[in-house]
């Protein structure tokens, strides 16, 4: 059976986190975001939001949760149709989830808010924090991620650094690699050297969007430097998928479209 949710969707199988519950607390007609990612696969950012505000009530996100069937689950994952930081109720929201599920929460950030206190304060209460990091330079954060204008990547930098500190859940760092920054991966290595994080994952467009994929050959070849050069850090790319056979979503195709989940 599939249910036509309005803020909640899968289970979807990831990479990174096995079969994943999407929670959207944005679930606008058009994404919510500070960034403008050129393999966003919900396509371009059309108005940046930089203020935090909240879109959805918590009411509303466990009156879904509730109504789940028993599936399989292995993460409650904030994502959806932009930034999940921009919501200013997702450390609410995440304390909620807990209340009512036993799986961990992750939330997907674009890092751009990590460093402000009001919003760390928010992803300390997740299980595993998924931080993008695509760029090691001002001109490959401006190509890549387009960000809002305030947005520097010194911000960026020195936020998820500092969140580190403080965090004792599981740290991500996710890093997008193209044919643009495949030549700087030496950077990339520095920058999660001195950050520390848990793991890295090494990732590539695979979704539909309008940026080439690098090739499995070339993503091994940037696994295995991470991998020789992070000593204590696991290493991970999106050509080591898990094996999620059986994992049936419980959403319709409509709500899977508008959080860019299939092709539309």
């Amino acid at each position: 059976m599939r249910y036509n949710f309005k803020y909640i969707y899968g289970p979807v199988p990831s990479w990174r986190l096995g079969s994943s519950l999407g929670i959207d607390l944005l679930s606008q007609k058009e994404k919510i975001c500070n960034f403008d990612c050129i393999y966003c696969q919900l396509g371009a950012t059309k108005k940046y939001v930089s203020e935090r505000k909240t879109y959805i009530s918590i009411e509303e996100i466990v009156k879904e949760l509730k109504k789940l069937p028993d599936t399989a689950i292995d993460y409650v994952t904030f994502s959806g149709r932009g930034e999940p930081g921009l919501a200013a109720n997702l450390g609410e929201a995440i304390k909620a989830v807990k209340l009512i599920r036993k799986e961990p929460v992750a939330v997907l950030t674009n890092s751009s808010l990590i460093g402000e206190d009001k919003a760390r304060k928010d992803f300390l209460l997740a299980d595993f924090v998924v931080a993008k990091l695509d760029a090691c330079s001002s001109e490959s954060l401006k190509v890549i991620n387009n960000p809002a204008k305030e947005i520097k990547l010194n911000s960026i930098l020195e936020g998820i650094k500092e969140f580190r500190k403080s965090y004792q859940g599981r740290l991500a760092l996710q890093m997008m690699f193209i044919e643009s920054n495949m030549q700087d991966v030496d950077k990339y290595v520095c920058l999660a050297n001195e950050i520390k994080p848990d793991e890295v994952q090494i990732n590539t467009p695979l979704r539909f969007c309008n940026v080439k994929p690098l090739t499995k050959e070339e993503i091994s070849k940037i696994k295995y430097y991470f991998g020789s050069a992070c000593k204590g850090i696991d290493i991970f790319s999106v050509y080591d998928k898990k094996k999620n056979k059986g994992i049936v979503s419980i959403s319709d195709e409509d709500t899977l479209k508008r959080r860019g989940k299939v092709k539309l």
